[in-house]
């Protein structure tokens, strides 16, 4: 989910010198234009020239090539875990893209958080940054229009996601973490994460937290998009919504299972 916490997951993760975990990565949508291309737009010019067997490689090197240049950390230790961040990673296509061309028992963690808080903090943000009211509506309304990113298709992405969690897989792929839990009990979280990625314990520190990777929020029109704080605590957010807004919240976090 967006505003969900995960630039601050990457933060603290990058503590750990053995983790490379930046902002919002092309990786995926190169993947998924790479195995179309090679299904569908030069599917004939690679069977005619027996040239089938390379599509393994062509996008399997993508990942290696995106973070070809993580030789070593300032530490001088080697990192060699990347953790890649992007929410279309929950989508099944893109999972199973994984699953086929990285490794079978890849591992996803998954952010989420409340419709309601998810806007409420949409609303703080373009507020701060001295929106319209009436900008500021229209854009709320889009986040809540179905079948858009990065709101409705992520939530039916992650639904599917819980759905083959609950069939029971001898190696789950998906970890569910709720935002709240990673602001309020963020030692358990990690340790949850570590352990279910099957990484060495790392002491991380939640005092003086900083973004080693942030991102061009100039870029997005969006001061303060992808801020984090030093101190990992959850702020008070007293904003108050316009009712259709807020009743549509209710609506979807309701069907979802936020409330």
């Amino acid at each position: 989910m967006p505003r969900s916490g995960s630039t601050l997951l990457a933060a603290l993760l990058s503590q750990n010198p053995l983790i490379h975990a930046e902002g919002n990565s092309a990786v995926c949508q190169l993947m998924w234009d790479m195995y179309v291309s090679c299904r569908n737009n030069v599917n004939e010019q690679l069977k005619g020239n027996y040239r089938e067997h390379f599509v393994r490689d062509f996008i399997a090197q993508i990942p290696k090539t995106y973070y070809q240049e993580l030789h070593t950390t300032t530490a001088g230790a080697v990192s060699t875990i990347i953790v890649d961040k992007c929410r279309a990673w929950t989508r099944k296509a893109n999972t199973d893209l994984l699953r086929e061309f990285i490794d079978p028992h890849i591992k996803i963690i998954v952010m989420e958080r409340s419709v309601t808080e998810v806007i409420h903090s949409f609303y703080k943000l373009f507020k701060k940054n001295n929106w319209a009211d009436e900008m500021v509506c229209a854009c709320l309304t889009d986040l809540l229009t179905p079948e858009t990113e990065p709101v409705r298709w992520t939530l039916e992405w992650i639904k599917i996601a819980r759905e083959e969690q609950a069939q029971g897989q001898n190696d789950p792929t998906f970890l569910f973490i709720h935002y709240n839990d990673l602001v309020e009990n963020t030692a358990d979280v990690l340790k949850r994460i570590y352990a279910f990625c099957g990484w060495q314990p790392f002491p991380h520190t939640f005092t003086e937290v900083v973004n080693k990777y942030p991102e061009n929020d100039e870029f997005y029109g969006l001061d303060g998009f992808h801020t984090i704080r030093p101190v990992v605590c959850k702020e008070e957010n007293t904003t108050v919504l316009p009712p259709d807004i807020m009743e549509k919240c209710n609506e979807l976090d309701t069907y979802y299972g936020y409330i």
